[in-house]
């Protein structure tokens, strides 16, 4: 009956979960074979996995705790039980093993909550099910325990106790032994009977039950057959029963993946003020260690790759396992046109997650860019927000991360040398010698590589021995004869170095001749940045990586990464990268840290599959706040047009940041430069400035609401603003069609100062959402890039040079027509021109080149003359930047 009902419920699970593969593991420190295959045999029944780790008799409770610690970690074990001899049934070893693997039920954590009669979260030990199971009706009955001691002892103690009967216990040397043998209504012996102890000091008709380990037969004749007691033993029963219990595990491990409030640590601010310097909050906050606030939201220890204290990549395996579960709100963060000292996206984003989840008790996530080395040591600083509301550790978000950025350079680079030596090798070569070299003898072997045959495919050539192409099929395998006047891929390098803009290669004798103008670009304006924030999979990215066009041949046909034969090298260096890295909030709420494309040259957004994966660990309650980059009118639309048609979700809510100062600014204002003083507009009330202003303000939310999404004004207050033109603001929002206005105090005063914001959040994501693209694939490149520049810039027309013309045209007869537009546009204004603030109208907007991403997915028009590769001010941010020496502490960021 035990056997049925646990072969009954796995199934259902494996019905409803069908990755489901339960595992239990069985430490075994004696030689007891019996035990051995009755769990075997039981196990096998129900359609368990049960494995033994058999150790030498003999073994010492270290040896074994150091077992169950490496069985702890192993993601493929759900499921952890000991049959050992009775001597190492210790405290010690017993709480080595997780609760949550606990089978046996014996650990401190699971026999406290049974004796405490939380039944329902805890596990009876097999044992003292099986002697319940044997037990008929006790209540008021004697129940006499003897030998039995330690944790199974106690617990089948208190579960007697609950069902009415009268418990006692002694030990077997106890001199009331006989005369209490001889009142109990049932004995039960924990351990085995001393012979010098006879049958008949039992009470006549009483039932014993022995539970000593070992004893897996059902009768035992102790040689006293003049007592007419029934004998039984748990044996087999207990074995049935620990099968049952790793049935209820699993039945408890699948309900607690279910949606659920996460319970969530939340760390405790204390403001001052006046507000210290970035680095200093970050400082003097101590962060839960990463697999705390793992386990807090739900990851299991196989899901997350811990880097240090603070950071944790996690693996997309998550996504199969949740795959099932509602989404939760989809919720982006846009600005109006920026000051070029931002107007503090990142900080609302990190703000308003601080404010649902630390102080209104709702599961959210923040899904922010990976900063660039770029920025960091140049003029803007990090990215992790500021004040109280920012991601920490800082400068460890601020640095290196966990390499990411490194990997895209590494990836990136690989591929422009691939392109050159190619070249090289074919203008040096025969097509015999290249073909020798390109596909060599190897132990008498000649073989394609899988890459080499997926070449020949798309030549057409449906050949697998290399033996057999005539010499026209090998000319064309072998050639690839790459134009050098039309290579697109550059390299990068994650710094801001100018004097790489332009760079000859090939002057080494080396090369022998082959000399050509090239350049570097930022690391973060890789198309494989891009491609990293929208791929959905592994598959999908080397899928996207293998498209990468990266020149036109002599016959103007495309040349791939899957050309050149190097994707799956590309793959292994970004296998890493492809995971988003877990960080956390000053409040100790969680954050997705991953991807930073270039936001004005390409889409500016986080990675898709933090999003995705968010959105699964919130659950259909909770928030996912995600940043588009600079303002509504490049990251928003991107954010629409690119990466929703990626990744297939749709938005709840706009939240748009705005500010006094850029407002000022719009309406007129002094020039805001950075690194220099705000003049005296800017710190002082101007109310007549910021009406002027908010046409900025009511622009973007007119192209926030071409896109059916509710938008909430998020006035990002600072200490110089007036009561006045906070009120003035929030009013002329909301008169313009914002579904709420509301101001935001998070950089002084942490998530407490967004609750504001994160309720009038909450409330708009329950509007009516009508999302829609702005355009359609199908319509031609140059009607995309106008409809884009009309409805979104406001510009009269487009005007494209015959350079952008020609590349048009190019990319429609390659088959690239269908592919959305991501604009490579300033974003200082929503013209070309950055000094023209407000709301331009009436201009032409010039297209000087198109370019395209194939991997990445989209073409992109460069508006004007776009850089690739930002150059170091006068006066660098690294001039404030130093590390302690004795300390190690890293000084000077912000």
């Amino acid at each position: 009956k035990v056997t049925e009902n646990a072969k009954n419920s796995l199934a259902s699970l494996k019905r409803e979960n069908p990755w489901l593969e339960p595992t239990l593991a069985i430490i075994q420190a004696r030689n007891d074979q019996l035990t051995q295959e009755a769990n075997k045999n039981f196990a096998k029944e129900i359609d368990l996995r049960v494995t033994h780790i058999c150790l030498p008799e003999g073994s010492t409770k270290d040896e074994i705790v150091s077992e169950i610690l490496r069985l702890n970690e192993d993601p493929n074990v759900q499921g952890l039980a000991l049959d050992l001899p009775e001597s190492l049934y210790s405290s010690k070893v017993l709480n080595a093993v997780k609760p949550e693997k606990d089978v046996d039920g014996l650990s401190s954590v699971n026999l406290g909550r049974l004796i405490h009669g939380d039944v329902c979260d805890c596990l009876v030990p097999p044992t003292v099910c099986a002697v319940m199971e044997l037990l008929e009706d006790i209540g008021g009955k004697k129940v006499l325990l003897v030998g039995a001691r330690g944790a199974e002892g106690a617990a089948l103690q208190s579960v007697l106790q609950r069902k009415g009967a009268t418990v006692l216990s002694c030990h077997w040397k106890a001199p009331q032994l006989q005369s209490e043998l001889g009142h109990a209504d049932a004995v039960v012996f924990g351990s085995m009977k001393p012979d010098d102890v006879p049958v008949s000091w039992v009470k006549p008709g009483a039932t014993i039950i022995h539970c000593a380990h070992g004893l897996l037969s059902e009768k035992h004749n102790y040689g006293q057959q003049n007592n007419p007691a029934a004998e039984k033993t748990v044996g087999s029963l207990a074995v049935a029963m620990r099968m049952q219990n790793m049935v209820k595990n699993m039945e408890r491990w699948i309900q607690s993946q279910q949606y659920r409030k996460w319970d969530l640590h939340c760390l405790k601010l204390q403001p001052l003020s006046p507000v210290p310097s970035d680095i200093e909050i970050s400082r003097a906050q101590s962060p839960k260690a990463v697999d705390v606030l793992a386990k807090e939201i739900g990851l299991l220890t196989d899901e997350i790759e811990i880097y240090g204290q603070t950071k944790a990549k996690v693996r997309l395996s998550l996504l199969e396992r949740l795959k099932d579960q509602p989404d939760g709100k989809y919720v982006l963060v846009a600005g109006i046109t920026p000051t070029p000292l931002g107007e503090g996206k990142s900080t609302v984003t990190v703000g308003l997650v601080q404010a649902l989840t630390a102080h209104l008790n709702i599961n959210s996530f923040a899904c922010l860019r990976q900063p660039s080395q770029g920025p960091t040591f140049g003029v803007k600083g990090g990215a992790a927000g500021g004040g109280y509301a920012q991601v920490i550790p800082m400068e460890e978000f601020n640095l290196h991360l966990t390499g990411d950025i490194h990997a895209i350079t590494a990836a990136n680079n690989l591929l422009a040398a691939a392109i050159d030596a190619r070249i090289l090798h074919e203008n040096t070569q025969s097509d015999k010698s290249l073909y020798n070299r390109l596909v060599p003898v190897v132990n008498g072997v000649r073989r394609f590589s899988a890459i080499q045959l997926a070449r020949l495919r798309r030549l057409g050539i449906n050949k697998t021995d290399p033996e057999t192409l005539t010499e026209e099929e090998i000319s064309r395998f072998v050639r690839l004869d790459i134009d050098p006047s039309t290579i697109t891929w550059q390299r990068v390098v994650d710094t801001n170095d100018r004097f790489l803009r332009k760079i000859t290669v090939g002057q080494a004798n080396t090369e022998k001749g082959f000399v050509r103008q090239a350049q570097f670009d930022i690391a973060v304006a890789s198309e494989i940045m891009a491609i990293l924030a929208l791929t959905t999979s592994l598959q999908d990215m080397k899928e996207r990586l293998g498209k990468m066009v990266v020149a036109n041949d002599q016959k103007g046909q495309p040349v791939t990464a899957e050309d050149l034969g190097v994707t799956g090298a590309l793959a292994v260096l970004m296998k890493d990268a492809i995971k988003p890295t877990l960080m956390q909030t000053l409040e100790g709420t969680p954050v997705f840290v991953h991807a930073g494309p270039f936001a004005n040259i390409a889409h500016g957004n986080s990675s898709v599959l933090a999003d995705k994966i968010a959105l699964k660990l919130v659950g259909e309650k909770g928030f996912v706040v995600t940043e588009a980059g600079f303002g509504a009118d490049i990251g928003m639309e991107k954010f629409f047009n690119i990466k929703c048609r990626a990744s297939g979700l749709v938005p709840s809510v706009v939240v748009l940041v705005a500010t006094v100062r850029a407002l000022k600014m719009h309406g007129g204002g002094p020039n805001v430069t950075a690194g220099a003083p705000l003049k005296k507009e800017y710190t002082e009330e101007n109310l007549q400035l910021v009406a002027d202003g908010c046409c900025n303000l009511q622009k973007q939310i007119q192209i926030t609401q071409l896109f059916g999404v509710p938008v909430v004004v998020a006035l990002n207050v600072f200490k110089t603003d007036s009561p006045a033109e906070v009120d003035l603001v929030c009013k002329i929002a909301k008169q313009s069609g914002a579904f709420d206005a509301v101001p935001c105090n998070h950089w002084s005063a942490g998530g407490r100062g967004a609750i504001k914001l994160a309720q009038a959040v909450e409330k708009a994501a329950n509007q009516k959402n009508s999302f829609k693209y702005l355009y359609s694939l199908e319509l031609p490149i140059v009607e995309k890039i106008r409809i884009i520049a009309q409805k979104v810039y406001g510009a009269q027309d487009i005007e494209l040079s015959p350079v952008a013309q020609s590349q048009v045209d190019r990319y429609t007869r390659q088959g690239f027509g269908n592919l959305p537009i991501c604009m490579a546009k300033t974003h200082l204004s929503l013209s070309h021109q950055p000094e023209r603030k407000g709301v331009p109208t009436g201009f032409i907007l010039p297209i000087s080149d198109v370019r395209a991403s194939i991997g990445a997915g989209f073409i992109y028009p460069l508006v004007g003359t776009m850089s690739t590769m930002p150059g170091l001010p006068t006066r660098p941010c690294f001039y404030d930047i130093d590390l302690d020496p004795i300390t190690e502490q890293v000084k000077g960021l912000f």
